[in-house]
């Protein structure tokens, strides 16, 4: 069997997946690997023999997909992060690589670890392949005589310390939740993003009874109050109307909106009261439909630039995004694959269909042009030499380039007639697919000397120098950011994850926190994250050598 498995690689590649993704979703005392699963069953599969392994372009195609996926799907909210706390997050997260690094470099010291297992061990740690591939480089390039051994010193640190790279973090993650008893739900609501929150939208109608609210622009109350809500009806002597932003409050008027709980209350407190009459579930005069956005054409712009009321006399009050629900504004820009509930009047509704396009079967479909330009454009840009201070060149490589195109290209979301967005099923399809790709094709090529080396002596004190550097940067990661800059929960492990630059534990953050609030966090500070890993790494085998 092992034979023929060395010989199909395809077929190694799906028995690793088959194995580990099922062992994923067992759950011990609420917690399970998830994905990061198919990792351990890779090492596993790998242990029993060096040839079993997948080729290096597995693990390569997986890591690209994954991250140009993360990235296209997190543009949008990476560049509006760094408006605000983005700049500290990743202040932080340098810190605390930094002092990784300095006690990788004490082991160095205190256990006579070698220089060249040293730079291993802190890129395997904080589980970052480019680091690695810097080391070396490095070791390549500058050692003479005895290079071949010290380039297996590097992998085989890095062999050690991976995993548990992955799962010390996971640990210090539940530990985290354990000691502040963490409400995901609630942490998330510190968050100024709808997408991440996950707040539930109720409808009501309320009857204006106020006499300083009449002749005002819904608008201007909105604009005014701080609203942050969607008009959608007004019925005035037995008419019903599409409320518009120009609509004028009249005493008397019923007027349904949309919002949040505490939302609805405050402006029921300031426009009148709430009236038993449900104006929503007539449908006799005013219709409303879930719509698919699936027209390229409308894709990538915001409701402002549709002017949906102009053209059509409609209002979107609900855009749902994957299983989120968001309260939309003029600023939302709607993306293929988008769920948008439209009200207009019975007679344009076929009309307003046509326009979002309204097909499933073209949401299935992706534009493969765009994609693979976008591709196309991180890897060209991960090619490009980098000089830093001190004659140090480095390399994006193909993590970190994709990575960037991807967050510059899902907040552009399109270029004229270029969509650069994928539809929401089909990035989280390649987002899977790359993951299990990367972690197989990582967990087979590391397995056998992961194993064959922990049986040596010094295999412990590698072990034991990981664990610390693991533990060290997840702590000082979870209790500075979540004590001192107050960052939410939920936001906290997408950054843990992040200054670790691993798919693993976002997808393991992701199953934790039941939302897409870690990926926000995980943008933010991976570009950053994967060039101070590679710098750093060359610097400690350039000053311990």
């Amino acid at each position: 069997m092992t034979q023929v498995l060395q010989e199909n690689p395809l077929l190694l590649l799906f028995v690793v997946a088959a194995i580990g993704y099922p062992l994923g979703r067992i759950s011990f005392r609420g917690a399970s690997l998830g994905v990061a699963a198919v990792l351990f069953a890779g090492l596993g599969v790998g242990a029993f023999d060096p040839n079993l392994k997948l080729p290096e372009v597995v693990y390569q195609l997986g890591l690209v997909l994954f991250v140009y996926t993360v990235g296209l799907s997190s543009g949008g909210s990476f560049l509006s992060s760094l408006k605000h706390k983005g700049v500290g997050y990743n202040l932080l997260v340098l810190g605390v690589l930094i002092t990784a690094a300095s006690i990788a470099a004490a082991a160095h010291f205190l256990f006579s670890v070698s220089p060249a297992h040293t730079a291993g061990i802190f890129a395997g740690s904080l589980t970052n392949t480019p680091a690695l591939a810097a080391v070396l480089e490095y070791v390549t390039t500058h050692a003479s005589g005895e290079s071949s051994k010290l380039l297996s010193e590097p992998v085989v640190g890095y062999s050690l310390t991976y995993p548990f790279g992955v799962v010390g973090m996971m640990l210090a993650i539940m530990l985290f939740e354990k000691l502040f008893a963490i409400d995901y739900a609630k942490e998330a609501e510190r968050v100024n993003d709808p997408a991440a929150t996950g707040q539930r939208l109720v409808s009501r109608t309320i009857k204006v009874t106020k006499e300083e609210v009449a002749g005002k622009r819904l608008h201007d109350l909105a604009h005014g109050q701080g609203w942050d809500v969607v008009f959608s009806r007004i019925k005035r002597n037995g008419t019903m109307l599409v409320a518009r932003g120009d609509s004028r409050m009249e005493i008397g008027d019923l007027v349904t909106a949309v919002g949040t709980r505490d939302e609805m209350d405050t402006l029921t407190s300031v426009l009148g009261e709430t009236s038993d009459l449900r104006i929503e579930l007539d449908r006799s005069q005013l219709d409303y439909r879930r719509i698919f956005v699936s027209n390229p054409r409308v894709a990538g712009h915001s409701l402002r630039e549709l002017d949906l009321p102009q053209q059509f006399g409609a209002v979107v009050t609900r855009v749902r995004r994957g299983d989120v629900e968001l309260l939309p504004s003029g600023k939302t820009v709607l993306e293929l694959g988008d769920r948008v509930r439209v009200l207009t009047n019975r007679s344009n509704m076929e009309a307003v269909t046509s326009f979002f396009g309204d097909s499933y079967r073209a949401l299935s479909e992706m534009d493969f042009l765009t994609f693979g330009l976008g591709l196309m454009a991180g890897l060209l840009l991960g090619l490009l030499h980098i000089p830093l201070p001190g004659g140090v060149t480095i390399k994006l490589g193909i993590a970190g380039g994709p990575l960037l195109v991807s967050l510059a290209l899902g907040a552009l979301k399109r270029t004229g007639p270029l969509v650069w967005t994928l539809p929401y099923s089909v990035n989280l399809t390649l987002r899977q697919i790359g993951l299990v790709f990367f972690l197989a094709g990582v967990g087979t090529r590391s397995g056998y000397a992961f194993f064959s080396t922990l049986r040596e002596g010094q295999g412990m004190s590698i072990l034991l120098t990981g664990a610390v550097v693991t533990f060290a940067a997840a702590s000082l990661t979870l209790l500075a950011g979540y004590k001192l800059l107050k960052i939410p929960a939920g936001l906290l492990i997408g950054v843990l994850s992040g200054l670790q630059t691993q798919p693993a534990l976002l997808g393991f953050s992701c199953d934790r926190t039941r939302g897409d609030l870690p990926n926000v966090g995980y943008a933010v500070v991976y570009p950053l994250t994967i060039v101070a890993k590679i710098v750093l790494a060359q610097v400690l085998a350039a000053l311990l050598m």
